[in-house]
């Protein structure tokens, strides 16, 4: 049963993520790809979330399978993020590319520790 919430939730995230990437482009049209960068730490922040509930409050482990490798799984897209750098990297914008490949891992990780603190703090 765990296996079947774990795909629905991919699902969800994947949708999330499409309209949420829809959004932020309609928003904010321009060749920097913000929609990933806000998309993958919104993500960490949550996964974060999830983690320090279950980690300082005993949530089921099932919660952070279904709604972390799930949702988390199919919202955030760190693949597109490196592909995204290189798509920067080609259009002569390498110092633009490392600034958001190093920034991005750096925001997402400080989003999960935010996240984990929130978690802690509740």
């Amino acid at each position: 049963m765990t296996v079947l919430a774990i795909l629905v939730s991919g699902a969800l995230g994947a949708v999330a993520r499409f309209v949420v990437d829809g959004a932020i482009k309609r928003w904010r049209n321009t060749t920097f790809p913000w929609a990933t960068l806000i998309i993958n730490v919104s993500g960490s922040l949550l996964l974060g979330l999830l983690a320090g509930l279950v980690i300082y409050h005993g949530a089921p482990s099932e919660l952070q399978a279904i709604v972390g490798t799930g949702f988390c799984g199919g919202y955030t897209t760190f693949s597109t993020a490196s592909v995204e750098t290189v798509r920067l990297a080609e259009r002569r914008a390498g110092g633009l590319a490392l600034c958001y490949a190093v920034g991005s891992v750096a925001a997402a990780t400080a989003a999960c520790a935010v996240g984990l603190a929130l978690a802690w703090a509740v």
